[in-house]
């Protein structure tokens, strides 16, 4: 056999193995398909068992009469005026985690609109990520309870309706900061030419929380950590991977078509320059 034969029939194999995958299931999308841990919050791809442990991963929270107490302390009372601004507002609708509400918070980052018609893979990525993102917080949220800035400091926050349920959830490390950096992680992994903006969102995204003052800087920081740990254990499971590909397929036809976001991201880049 020539090599060109070799070749061209390495090629075909190939080729056949493409149009097997491509042709294989895809992932669920519908909620009835992928169960709900409650109305209106999917399941994660990952069994709790296989989840990041917080509390194995980060050390304790500041202690008192410390050091990193007092830049936390500081970072609070920096960030206090800001409620009154454009940029409390922002971390206002920051607080927000139902869908499709959620899946606005990178429009303007991403340069297009995430829904359940356009992107439905991607839609479900945000969904899905949420919970394991955000479970990954909660062994050391448990063992800890630290007590959360407004509550210390008896002053209000961004969302006042969420205090009482707040009040009961400690506040190290923060699961809005993980969820938020690891959305995006994920997203600047599907889109590496927005790297900047969704990373620089994401950022922002953890800081909302400082803002609204349900979060030290230090859970915030922690948080990330978080994040960053479920996404490296996602890319074992291959319902994720799978779905992650799609999302990818679906990306690339509305950057094709021209499509953008609908969103106003004006007030949005504005609110963000507020420091």
């Amino acid at each position: 056999m020539t090599p060109a034969r070799t070749l061209g029939g390495l090629a075909a194999v190939a080729l056949l193995a493409l149009l097997s995958a491509c042709a294989g299931p895809q992932p669920p999308t519908a909620p009835a398909d992928i169960g709900e841990l409650r109305p209106g919050m999917l399941k994660g791809y990952l069994d709790r068992k296989a989840v990041p442990d917080s509390l194995a991963l980060l050390a304790p929270p500041p202690a008192a009469g410390s050091a990193p107490l007092a830049a936390d302390e500081a970072v609070y009372r920096a960030t206090r005026p800001l409620l009154a601004t454009p940029r409390g507002v922002l971390a206002a609708s920051d607080a927000r985690l139902d869908f499709p509400a959620a899946a606005g918070t990178f429009a303007c980052a991403a340069g297009l609109d995430i829904t359940p018609e356009a992107t439905p893979h991607l839609y479900t990525l945000l969904r899905r990520t949420l919970v394991d993102a955000g479970l990954a917080t909660y062994g050391a949220k448990d063992h800890y309870q630290r007590t959360r800035p407004f509550v210390v400091h008896k002053e209000a926050t961004c969302t006042p309706q969420d205090e009482p349920r707040l009040v009961k959830d400690g506040s190290y490390p923060s699961g809005h900061s993980a969820l938020g950096w690891g959305w995006a992680l994920l997203l600047a992994e599907l889109m590496p030419e927005r790297t900047d903006a969704l990373i620089q969102r994401g950022h922002a995204f953890g800081q909302s929380r400082v803002v609204c003052g349900v979060h030290w800087q230090s859970d915030v920081d922690a948080g990330r950590v978080m994040g960053a740990a479920a996404v490296a254990r996602l890319h074992a499971d291959p319902v994720f991977l799978a779905q992650m590909q799609a999302a990818a397929g679906e990306i690339r036809a509305l950057r094709a078509s021209g499509r953008g976001t609908t969103r106003q991201c004006t007030a949005e880049a504005e609110a963000l320059k507020i420091r």
